[in-house]
């Protein structure tokens, strides 16, 4: 398997159904989507797309179960190399709107304040605040719109479900709000930060395997796998952006680095120090992997992948 051949062919798919999926940047009102479309053509690592795809994948040509959430059979195979599932691009788009509008209003003053994303200024500088506020809040919605619009009742059913728990209170926006409440918080302990961590990162990532799983057709068992796959990948994504914030420069990250520490949030790095959140990391990785060793299929690339993302430094 060539993991650079394997992930270029994804990312592919990923831009080319962004294309297909967000309205133009000349569709009325043409400063909203231009604004839509400025946060998501910035780049980024599109993990979690990519994750839905590959996981789809692992799971393409096994018939379903009679439980088990299946498209239309007229749905439109575009974009996907596998007939035999419902095509993942519109799903693996809604993921990655969902995803930009939570950073764009993670970076908005009343947030974190930031002044870039990607390498790029963030949204409410490049247009205005409120500018930003309402771009986020109409790729949030758009992400349920093509769920709805693209699957089947029982199985866009099944992904909205799992998107929209994943993106809640008890979830992102429960831990971003957990995140907020740590700022400047002398006395936070391990078990906050580990909320913080699972909701706010883990949980997408999280939703991208099982959604992933769900669009395969992938069993009961195989979707509590992958779950457990995600909970564990998302928890070492975070420490490492963690250790990142700490140690890494605002050139190479394409974000402000060391922000972290100058708003006094509590993470890994705060609470148990460079080398700690290091081994926290390596561990968490090696249970995804763990994890992932417990599903059947052409596992190759979804294994480098996880090791990528462990060892990155951006």
């Amino acid at each position: 398997m060539d993991f650079a051949a394997e992930m270029k062919r994804h990312l592919a798919r990923v831009e080319h159904g962004l294309d297909l999926h967000v309205p133009l940047a000349s569709t009325r009102p043409t400063r909203l989507h231009t604004a839509m479309r400025y946060s998501l053509e910035a780049g980024g690592k599109r993990l979690r797309p990519v994750l839905l795809l590959a996981t789809a994948e692992l799971f393409a040509g096994r018939k379903p179960d009679d439980d088990a959430p299946v498209a239309a059979a007229q749905q439109s195979a575009i974009g996907n190399p596998q007939s035999e599932i419902p095509n993942p691009l519109p799903a693996a788009v809604a993921l990655e709107c969902l995803h930009t509008y939570s950073l764009i209003h993670d970076d908005l003053p009343c947030m974190d304040n930031d002044d870039f994303r990607r390498g790029r200024p963030t949204a409410h500088k490049q247009f205005d605040e409120a500018t930003a506020l309402l771009a986020g809040d109409a790729l949030l919605t758009h992400a349920f719109a093509l769920l709805v619009e693209h699957y089947s009742d029982k199985l866009a059913a099944a992904l909205v479900r799992e998107l929209a728990v994943a993106a809640g209170s008890r979830r992102l926006i429960g831990g971003q709000m957990e995140d907020l409440l740590a700022e400047k918080k002398s006395d936070a302990t391990p078990d906050e930060v580990e909320f913080i961590h699972l909701n706010k990162t883990a949980a997408m990532i999280e939703a991208a395997l099982v959604m992933g799983g769900l669009i395969g057709n992938a069993s009961e068992e195989n979707l509590t796998t992958l779950r457990r796959a995600g909970r564990h990948l998302g928890l070492a994504f975070q420490i490492i952006d963690d250790i990142l914030d700490a140690t890494a420069d605002t050139k190479t990250l394409g974000k402000t680095a060391g922000k972290d520490a100058k708003a006094g949030k509590t993470t890994f790095v705060k609470l148990h120090g460079l080398a700690a959140s290091r081994r926290f990391a390596a561990g968490h990785t090696a249970a995804a992997l763990a994890a992932l060793d417990d599903l059947s299929g052409a596992k190759s690339f979804l294994a480098a992948l996880i090791e990528t993302m462990a060892g990155r430094s951006k």
